[in-house]
């Protein structure tokens, strides 16, 4: 027989080898050096090359230097893929569409089959079967054009799929090796986290218990300095009033003296006042602890998409798997504002490490569940028997058999991670996060869009000019004044002003109010309950245009989205940023609840 041949591997893997095995020789043999020879009496075993052998640790170290260098290869890799894929769309020709002479072209050619196939169905009237016939010839006709179509679509944008396809895999391969390099970097990451918070409250506990005593015997201290100073200034006032011309030169000297002073405080407040706007809006803390911590965090996202692609593989034993998934993402900028808004000044990577874990936790809700149901199949079973006279005779016959079949539902739920500061930031801590997303930190270029899509500042607000003839009703018209003021501002969850910026029902609720309603802060369903349901081809501009199912919330069959109707189809809401849409779209459509007036 014929040995089978071994696959060649590719150069790709012979470097990706090569790489790995050097790295690990050069420290296995810096590990050997550094490690002291066994004093005497203490000899330890040895390799067959008479070295001492590795340690947990080293060995530890060991395997993570190798994950890291294979993590940067395939970062690199990556990166190389990506740019030869760009260089490629670059260089590709724009599609043009067909010009004026091919559409009439195709109108006409498109006609006149049109008018022959009509007069073969009037000929063909009378018979069923070859009307039948024909129907399905000119089904197949259509089948044939849509595939066509398709497949010349799929060819004009392969390029711009696979930049796609490459820019989210380069996403998740830079980001492990980002969190792997930090992780090597801060070994003080794998320490537990209790601890060292336990550790930093007993030294807060211990400088504020300072800081009283010292605050304290300060407090005492000036007491008795302001006591003689006021006695001071008594004597010395008693001395004056009797000397009128004294008084007098006195008195201008502190006139002065007080217009001098107002002016330097109005110039002192004006400079405090613009330098503390950009300070109270900038992001404090360094680069590379802001970029660690969002390609922390992505890693964690990468780690669970990875567990849901190969879940079936993990977990066997079903007789079905049912999956029912959200999209994992999340805005860097959301990211970055909830850890600086939670934290009064800079922060480091090791010190949002259990931050990090939490808010993934709340962002991310898995659940898996096990149905059994019980089902009937056929099977086909064989019966023997021997006559009087020994001869054995076979049958067959068939049987219904009852059986468990075992579901498994797996579930994964993006509650969002800008719906999460409402809930674990306090006043201060929320219009501090809040200013972050009005301003992204005053960095718009801290996460480039080759990289990160989902960042805030990419989305740019779509505009739409309304028509001047629904202005003239005063009410619509005072409502547009209100609502186009805050065009572009970016989506904050719970926002209801323009200190936080809004979210969809706060964003509506305050345009009412300052447009002559008084409804207060409501949600979607409260904005829901106080306006009356009108047909959809009554609505009008001002109308109020409700969606369903945007996101999973308590109540399915309550909406869960709300805008402003402005006519034409199109509304404005508070999207990512605020801006308008147009309600004819295919997501919108999907999602409509319905219109009422207010």
């Amino acid at each position: 027989m014929k040995k089978a041949k071994t696959p060649k591997p590719k150069p790709s893997d012979k470097r990706s080898k090569f790489r790995e095995e050097s790295e690990a020789t050069k420290l296995s043999e810096k590990l050997r050096q550094e490690t002291p020879p066994p004093t005497s009496g203490q000899v330890g075993p040895k390799s067959k090359d008479g070295l001492k052998p590795l340690t947990k640790e080293e060995k530890a170290e060991l395997r993570e230097t190798k994950r890291l260098n294979k993590s940067k290869f395939r970062a690199e890799k990556s990166d190389s893929k990506l740019d030869k894929a760009r260089e490629t769309l670059a260089e590709k020709k724009p599609y043009k569409p067909p010009g004026v002479v091919k559409s009439v072209r195709q109108i006409v050619t498109a006609e006149i089959a049109m008018q022959a196939h009509r007069k073969i169905r009037e000929a063909e009237r009378e018979n069923v079967a070859v009307e039948a016939a024909h129907n399905a010839e000119l089904n197949a006709e259509r089948v044939g054009r849509a595939t066509v179509r398709h497949a010349k679509h799929r060819v004009r944008t392969h390029s711009e799929r696979q930049v796609k396809k490459l820019e989210k895999q380069n996403i998740k391969r830079n980001a492990d090796y980002q969190y792997r390099k930090t992780v090597k970097e801060n070994p003080e990451m794998k320490k537990k986290l209790l601890k060292r918070q336990l550790h930093k409250k007993r030294i807060q506990r211990k400088y504020a218990e300072k800081a009283r005593k010292t605050t304290h015997k300060a407090a005492v201290s000036t007491a008795a300095k302001a006591k003689a100073a006021v006695k001071r200034v008594g004597r010395a006032i008693i001395g004056i009033v009797k000397h009128p011309k004294a008084l007098l030169v006195i008195s201008i000297i502190l006139l002065l003296v007080i217009i001098l002073q107002t002016c330097a405080s109005m110039g002192v407040s004006m400079v405090t006042t613009s330098g503390g706007g950009v300070l109270a809006t900038t992001y404090l803390s360094e680069d590379a602890d802001m970029l660690a911590a969002e390609a922390a965090y992505s890693a964690m996202e990468s780690a669970l998409q990875n567990m849901l692609d190969n879940y079936e593989a993990l977990n066997p034993g079903y007789d079905e798997y049912r999956f029912e998934l959200d999209e994992i993402w999340h805005d860097p900028y959301v990211l970055i504002s909830i850890l600086s808004a939670m934290h009064d000044g800079p922060w480091t990577i090791g010190q949002v490490q259990g931050m990090l874990s939490m808010l993934f936790s709340m962002q991310y809700t898995l659940t898996e569940e096990v149905t059994v149901e019980v089902r009937y199949r056929t099977e086909t079973r064989t019966f023997s028997w021997t006559d009087e006279y020994g001869i054995t005779h076979t049958e067959q016959y068939t049987v219904t058999v009852e059986y468990n079949h075992y579901i498994m539902t797996v579930t994964l739920e993006n509650y969002n991670l800008s719906r999460l500061p409402v809930h674990i930031m306090n006043e201060v801590q929320f219009s501090r996060y809040a200013l972050y997303m009005r301003t992204l930190g005053n960095r718009p270029d801290l996460f480039p869009s080759h990289l990160f899509p989902h960042a805030s500042y990419l989305r740019e607000p779509d505009l739409h000019d309304i028509n001047p003839a629904y202005l003239s009703d005063e009410v619509f018209r005072a409502m547009m004044e209100e609502a186009l003021k805050y065009v572009g501002w970016p989506y904050v969850w719970g926002g209801s002003s323009p200190a936080t910026s809004f979210d969809c029902s706060g964003f509506v609720s305050w345009v009412l109010n300052q447009s002559g309603w008084n409804v207060g802060r409501l949600g979607v369903i409260g904005l829901r309950g106080i306006s009356t349901p009108i047909p959809t081809e009554s609505r009008r501009p001002g109308d109020l245009i409700f969606f369903i199912g945007t996101y999973r919330a308590p109540r399915p069959d309550m909406p869960t989205h709300v805008g402003i109707y402005v006519g034409d189809g199109m509304f404005i809401h508070a999207g990512n940023p605020i801006g308008f849409a147009s309600m004819h779209t295919t997501y919108w459509q999907n999602h409509f609840y319905g219109f009422r007036r207010p």
